[in-house]
């Protein structure tokens, strides 16, 4: 199925779910925020949160600095 990682088409297995997703982009988990849709997804719920067709999916890295 087709959505939107970051504002670049992909396409992703029907079903995955958020922790899936960033396991097939390779991204640890740590110090990442997503968001889907404009919501945020919480880190607890990753592994239960599905994609669907479509999807908008927003992938930050936390920055510290100053």
């Amino acid at each position: 199925m087709k959505v939107y990682v970051n504002g670049e088409p992909r396409e992703v297995e029907d079903g995955i779910t958020v922790k899936g997703l960033l396991e097939h982009l390779r991204i640890e988990p740590a110090g990442i925020a997503v968001e889907i849709n404009r919501e945020i997804v919480p880190r607890g719920t990753h592994g239960k949160r599905t994609i669907n067709e479509g999807d908008r999916i927003e992938i930050v890295r936390m920055v510290g600095g100053g």
